[in-house]
């Protein structure tokens, strides 16, 4: 009898994967000749925390924008590996190549999220990408590496991540070691958290506590005309149309600014 092979999924049809985005601090001052080094040390680091993590980078969908890398992962990737073990190994690597004399130090932020990607013609669409692209450029990560002058990389994961994966006790991931920030970067509002390997939690916050106040939605103070009716399906945030800024995470009341989950 001949085997059937059930029917491919189109590629335009949304899928949950895990997408990340890793962006070079301060990369403008930098002049072309350095710029062009750092690329592709950013590029090896990279390669290199992925394959000290059993990652096979060749499977990522990489859409490289000169100072940062975005990348859409496959699905089979197991999202604590990502969070606990290659967040170590590019911590270490990077602090390998900075500790290198004459070398031009190199500072990441890095930002992860997991949610609904479909493909499109500039390269991906959905809430994940978007996300990523809002937490890699929030003003706590970036005060964090201002102000944390030791440190090498800050990594920005979002509510979701932190909620279905740090807090359910994976090895190599201890929740304490988060910091919550609530994040605005243009209309996009969500909670994030922050940790800095080799930062305990109480630097981070300071660190955060010299971030500048987000600037207020246009819509501020103005009276919603839509309420929003939100729930999460299979990974996807699902609701009715919503006036003004969208903020994204679970549909609990937020723990006190700044303080880490109840141990």
């Amino acid at each position: 009898m001949k085997k059937i092979s059930p029917p491919r999924p189109s590629a335009g049809l949304p899928h949950r994967r895990l997408c990340l985005a890793a962006d070079v601090e301060q990369y403008s001052r930098l002049d072309t000749r350095t710029q062009s080094a750092v690329q592709s040390e950013l590029v090896r680091l990279l390669d290199e925390a992925a394959a000290l993590t059993g990652l096979d980078r060749a499977a990522w969908t990489r859409q490289p924008q000169g100072d940062l890398e975005f990348a859409v992962l496959p699905e089979a990737t197991p999202e604590d590996a990502v969070l606990g073990l290659f967040v170590h190994h590019l911590a270490v690597r990077l602090g390998d190549r900075n500790a290198r004399p004459a070398s031009q130090r190199m500072r990441l932020r890095m930002a992860v999220d997991a949610g609904m990607v479909a493909e499109a013609a500039l390269g991906h669409a959905g809430p994940a990408p978007v996300a990523v692209a809002r937490y890699v450029n929030a003003p706590q990560l970036k005060s964090v590496l201002a102000n944390l002058t030791a440190a090498d990389l800050a990594v920005i994961v979002s509510d979701r991540l932190y909620q279905d994966v740090v807090r359910s006790g994976r090895r190599d991931l201890d929740p304490a070691q988060y910091v919550r920030a609530h994040v605005r970067v243009k209309e996009f509002g969500g909670y994030g958290w922050i940790r800095v390997p080799g930062h305990v939690p109480d630097d981070v916050r300071s660190a955060m506590a010299e971030a500048p106040e987000p600037n207020p939605s246009p819509d501020a103070g103005a009276p919603s005309r839509t309420t929003l009716s939100q729930y999460v399906h299979q990974g996807a945030a699902v609701g009715r149309d919503v006036f003004g800024g969208l903020t994204v995470g679970l549909p609990v009341p937020p723990p006190p600014t700044g303080s880490g989950p109840a141990r």
